[in-house]
């Protein structure tokens, strides 16, 4: 039998290096175009492209998240009209929203209690013909209430006249209604020295004034005399001009004050960190 011929077989050259050439090629591509997209600082593109890339390549998150790129930058991303989306805030800044929300509701109520108290402060006085030796006045850090001298004390004494111990008691039941508030009584008298045994200034006979008037108040069992402070300002903070009778009879007083709690940070910062320390 004659033996059959092969025809010859071309050889063929070895293709397996472009499978780890073409791995390569793809990385350095990835490589180039985050580089790239970093240099540019384009933070929605970026992370439009990452999100791509990562999907492709690595199945999930890796080196082209967002986080990496903010750690490794060392730079804040801009977005387009320089504002920070809603949901891009933090939880930080999301707390700290709530916070300021809460706290100017809570700043709005306590106006609204004030301002009603004040009213029925008004009516009683009114309505009980004491207007020459009551006031009340609301500004942004408390709610005073105002009482002249000679309603409460004999001329240059401290003790509170027995008659006056019914008003001391009205005005106990109204503060009442802010259990959880501070309360400053505070003692003031016109710039006349004051001449008798008993005292040596009028700094001394303020601050008892206040102190007197303060232990009536709280007689009422249902006040926390944590709450309370006794202050004597002597001459030195008048609401009038001492040149004259009536401007020293309007600066001997005593005052009641119900401190706010929600202050802004202009306001009188004993009377700020006391509202504060109340919370």
């Amino acid at each position: 039998m004659s033996k059959k011929r092969h025809e010859p077989h071309e050889e063929h050259p070895d293709e397996s290096w472009l499978l780890p050439y073409s791995d390569l090629m793809t990385l350095l591509l990835a490589l180039f175009i985050t580089l790239f997209a970093m240099s540019s600082l384009d933070a929605s593109k970026f992370q439009q492209m990452a999100a791509a890339m990562n999907a492709a390549f690595t199945g999930g998150t890796g080196v082209l998240e967002q986080n990496a790129m903010e750690e490794t930058s060392g730079q804040t991303p801009k977005s387009d009209d320089n504002e920070t989306p809603a949901s891009a805030a933090s939880p930080a800044d999301n707390t700290q929203k709530t916070k300021e929300s809460l706290r100017e509701k809570l700043k709005q109520q306590e106006q609204e209690n004030l301002e009603k108290l004040k009213r029925q402060l008004d009516s009683y006085i009114k309505n009980n013909g004491l207007s020459q030796q009551l006031a009340t006045k609301l500004n942004q850090s408390q709610l005073s209430i105002t009482i002249s001298d000679n309603t409460l004390f004999a001329s240059g004494r401290a003790t509170v006249k027995p008659e006056s111990r019914v008003l001391a008691k009205s005005i106990s039941n109204i503060l009442q209604q802010f259990p959880d508030y501070d309360i400053i009584v505070s003692g003031h008298t016109d710039n006349v020295p004051i001449s008798n045994s008993q005292y040596e200034s009028n700094w001394n006979l303020s601050s008892d004034r206040a102190l007197n008037f303060m232990k009536i108040l709280l007689l009422n069992n249902k006040l926390d005399p944590r709450k309370f402070s006794a202050i004597g300002y002597g001459q030195y903070r008048p609401v009038a001009s001492n040149s004259n009778n009536l401007g020293r009879a309007e600066n001997r007083r005593v005052e009641v004050s119900i401190i706010r709690k929600y202050v802004d940070e202009d306001v009188n910062p004993t009377l700020q960190s006391m509202a504060n320390n109340g919370k």
